[in-house]
């Protein structure tokens, strides 16, 4: 019995080692989220409902929702887009407007497309993908193709613009900072009934020759209007990498 009893004590520390059982989640820097015991990776395949991560993210939230032109400016990593195409898709969803209506400036940043193969959807395809990300996180792939091929969800370069009278619509102006004063103005006279405009945009991350971005003067001269919102997002509300807030501080 002794002897029985003995093997079956060394042969389950030998099961215990052979399966390697390893922690949820490893021991590395504080910093990675992947190493917080509060972490839960998401699994669904989009995002039901976004809450803000700071007060001036819930004041942005909330005069989205009372105002029909909000100007939402701040550093990167302040999800000033991704809560502004959340706040479009559940206006969407709510049915408290009948389409969504999304715009940025082709500002190359330094680099050139001019020689990518493809049509203009195609070279125009790398500035808006991150209006495309934004979206599939929050609906999903599928739906996101359905709504594109119906109309429901429009993205377009700021060029297309021009001329056209946006009723029934949540339209949401992206990376503002690259757009002229003259574009801006184009686009603000653009918002129709029973609609809203955000624009979104960080002043200091222009892609513009100096002094040409009119981001700032037209922030500046409409934050007195009475109806129209203005929400200025700061270093401190960066919900990306920690390191972005301590790099904006220096460069």
């Amino acid at each position: 019995m002794g002897k029985r009893h003995t093997r079956f004590e060394s042969s389950d520390h030998k099961s215990d080692k052979a399966h390697n059982i390893e922690p949820l989640y490893s021991t590395g820097s504080p910093w990675d989220p992947l190493n917080q015991p509060s972490f839960e990776r998401r699994d669904q395949s989009y995002v039901r409902k976004v809450k803000p991560q700071n007060a001036n993210q819930a004041a942005l939230l909330e005069t989205m929702a009372k105002h029909s032109l909000v100007i939402a400016v701040g550093p990167a990593g302040t999800g000033k887009t991704y809560l502004a195409i959340s706040a479009a898709v559940e206006a969407l969803e709510a049915g408290r407007v009948d389409r969504i209506v999304l715009s940025r400036p082709a500002i190359e940043a330094g680099e050139t497309i001019g020689f990518l193969p493809g049509d203009m959807h195609e070279k125009m395809a790398p500035f808006l993908r991150p209006l495309y990300d934004a979206l599939n996180d929050r609906l999903g792939s599928k739906r996101l193709k359905q709504m594109l091929a119906d109309g429901a969800i429009e993205i377009a370069p700021i060029g297309y613009m021009r001329g056209r009278t946006l009723n029934n619509a949540f339209v949401v102006i992206d990376e503002a900072q690259n757009c002229t004063y003259n574009q801006i103005k184009m686009l603000l006279t653009r918002l129709g009934w029973h609609s809203t405009m955000v624009l979104t945009g960080d002043p200091d991350q222009s892609d513009l020759l100096q002094g040409m971005s009119g981001l700032s003067e037209i922030t500046r001269r409409l934050e007195p209007v009475p109806g129209i919102g203005v929400v200025r997002l700061t270093d401190h509300d960066i919900v990306r990498h920690p390191l972005v807030a301590s790099m904006l501080g220096v460069l």
